[in-house]
Formats: structure tokens, sequence, C-alpha cells
């Protein structure tokens, strides 16, 4: 079946990562996906290699399948013209630009919507479009000016970044929320909006309990590795061979493992037998718990909590984690028609086939014929698909 948004056009001047996983995720749900990159160099993380791919970067790839690639100079009047048409027939535009730039261009929300009143225009920023218009955003910095790097690490460490363009991802998360709301909005009134999300906002939405801590104290949390703020045990314990995170929410789940430790006298302990308690004596706990794992390896130790309902796991690698799900049968991965490397999947499941089969990344410019005689034209012939 076409999915929820076959019919829909987008047109993608975004680049990097957040505007592009916003994309490629409307595209994962039937949208026709357009993506406008420069001549020559393209996108740029189709130079942000190593790795590589056979046609670009693997970072590419991963925020880029199921798209039509296409490359105009926007400077140049022949094809700025051809992307103002593109933009003024698109149901959705999606751009993280400087803001005023497209302005410049004549493919500001102003500009567009007065030609294309049903458009919902989205527009990416890593600090605002007011006093921060003029601050670069890249998910590094904002994941150090946003506070995500100062809860993040050794308690006597560095501040240390998200081991992935965590921020970018969660942004192009928030940008897909906002278009998906918009086009239902648009559904009833037959107007279209802007659409705007930032680096910044969208972090300090996510710091959950670590930002609403402050907001009620005043007091900026800090960091403390694996151990969590407000729950113990929810941490990594040492075993014999590593590493075994251990996150025991309630005093039942504490009890199932102070059992399965052959100690269960720890849950009657007064310093351990609530959670408060727990996280007040933190360290006696610990001690007490990993003198006890110290006897066994991990392996065993988590198959043995698990059994006993306590959550617990092998710190493992990132290739552990796409065998685990395809053990669990989850297919995190698919490989696009015509495509020779796998994708990661979608990650939603739908009761009913929502999400279209993938395409391959585009080449630069790889529909860039078909598209511009499309632009050309009138339009009344759907555009080709990806591929």
């Amino acid at each position: 079946m076409n999915g929820p948004l076959d019919g829909v056009l987008v047109a993608d001047f975004s680049r990097v990562l957040a505007g592009p996983l916003c994309t490629m995720t409307l595209a994962d749900l039937g949208a026709t996906v357009v993506k406008v990159e420069r001549p020559g160099s393209g996108d740029d993380t189709r130079s942000w290699g190593p790795p590589w791919s056979a046609t670009s970067t693997t970072y590419f790839e991963g925020v880029n399948r199921s798209k039509l690639g296409i490359a105009l100079d926007l400077t140049d009047d022949a094809d700025r013209a051809l992307g103002q048409e593109l933009a003024h027939r698109a149901d959705v535009v999606v751009e993280n630009f400087r803001t005023g730039s497209l302005e410049r261009l004549g493919l500001g929300y102003e500009q567009v919507s007065a030609v294309n009143p049903g458009v919902v225009y989205c527009s990416i920023t890593g600090f605002g479009s007011g006093a921060g218009a003029g601050l670069p955003g890249y998910d590094f910095v904002v994941q150090a000016v946003g506070g995500l790097m100062s809860i993040t690490g050794g308690a006597d460490g560095e501040p240390t970044k998200v081991g992935v363009a965590l921020v970018d991802v969660l942004t192009g998360k928030d940008a897909v929320i906002g278009v998906l709301a918009a086009l239902a909005a648009r559904a009833r009134t037959g107007r279209g909006c802007r659409v705007e999300v930032n680096l910044l906002s969208s972090l300090l939405g996510s710091l959950v309990n670590q930002g609403q801590s402050y907001l009620e104290t005043g007091l900026p949390p800090g960091r403390m590795g694996n151990r969590h703020p407000s729950i113990a045990p929810y941490e990594t314990l040492r075993c014999r061979d590593g590493l075994l995170a251990v996150a025991c929410g309630n005093d039942a789940q504490f009890a199932r493992l102070a059992a399965a430790l052959g100690a269960a006298q720890l849950a009657q302990d007064e310093r351990f037998a609530t959670n408060a308690g727990r996280v007040g004596h933190r360290e006696q706990l610990v001690a007490a718990l990993e003198e006890r794992l110290a006897h066994g390896d991990v392996s065993d130790w988590q198959a043995r909590l698990t059994g006993a309902g306590v959550p617990a796991g092998k710190v493992g690698t990132v290739a552990d984690g796409f065998a685990l799900a395809e053990e669990l049968g989850l297919s995190p991965t698919v490989t696009p028609a015509g495509g020779a490397t796998p994708v990661p999947r979608h990650p939603v499941a739908y009761s009913t086939d929502l999400v279209q089969e993938a395409s391959p990344p585009p080449r630069l410019d790889e529909h860039g014929t078909a598209v511009r005689a499309w632009l050309s034209g009138p339009g009344n012939e759907p555009l080709p698909t990806g591929g």
C-alpha cells in the first residue's frame, strides 16, 4: 500500500544531519523527497570520511536513503529559478541555512508562502532565528554550551560529548514531529505554516529529569559517569571479567537482585531497603554488590539476573547491538532495492504496512535531469522514484 505521506512533495534544502534525518523519515513514510545539493561538492557529509562508501561516505548514506538528488547552484539565475519552482510546488520545505540566507535567494518562508500558501516550511537552526541567529550551530558545540557535556563522563574527568551527534538526531526527530503536526493542521484548515526547531531547544527539552532538577533546585547537575542521580543501583558494576549494566528501578527489583546474588539480606538492610536509602549509601551498596559479582563472569550474571527479572546486560559494542536486534527478530537493517549495502531500518513498527521500500541514497545530481525536466514543465506527471 501507499505510505501515509504518499503524494506529499518535500523540497529538501538541508544538509549534514538534523534536516536530512527529518526528510529521510518523511521519505520512509511515503513522501517524495527532492534533495538539493551544491554542484561539485554536494552535502558537507559527502566528504566526512573515513569510513567511505562505494559512492560517498557512510555518514552521508546514514541519513539520505530514498531521496531524489539534484544539484543546483542557487547563486545562478536559472538554477535559482528551478529551486524556487520546487519550493512553490512543494508541500513541505526543509532548510537549515543561516537565517536570512534563503530570503536573499527568494526562498524564504514569506516569499514561498506568498506563492504557495499551503506550504509547511521547516527551518532548522542552531540557536533560533532571533538573538542567536548569527551563531553557527554544530552538534558538538551545542552539546558543550547546552550542558549535555557537563553531565556526561566520569565524575573526576573532563566533560565528554555523547558518542554520536545526538543533538542533531533529537532535533531531526523534533522536526519530523513539527512537520507532521503542521500537515495534520493543514488537512483541517488548508493553511500551511512555518515550523522552527533549533538544536539548543531540542537539547534542553531532552534533558528531562536533569533539566527539571535544575529548574526545581537552581543547582546544575554534574557528571556521575554511568551512575544515575536518583536511582541505585542503576549503573555499571564490575564482574570478574568486565562490566555489567544493572538497572533496578524499584525496591522489588532490588530484592530480586539481592536474592540472585545470594545476599537476600541486603534488601532488608535499612541502608538499602528503599531507593532513597540506596542512593544515600551508594558506595557501601556498590561494594557489597561487586563483592559478590566478582565471583562470576558478565555473561553468566546477565543470564542469571535476567532470568530473575532484574534488568541487566553486558556492556557491548555497536556490533553487539545489531546482533542482539537480529537475535530478537527486530530486523534492524534493510537493504535498499538496487543497493548493495544495508542501512538502518525505519525504527517504528506499524500493524499495517506504512513504511515504503527504501532506495539507495542518491549520487550527487543522480536525478538532476529528470527533476529539471519536471520543474520546467507543468508538473502534471509524477516525479521519478528514487534508486
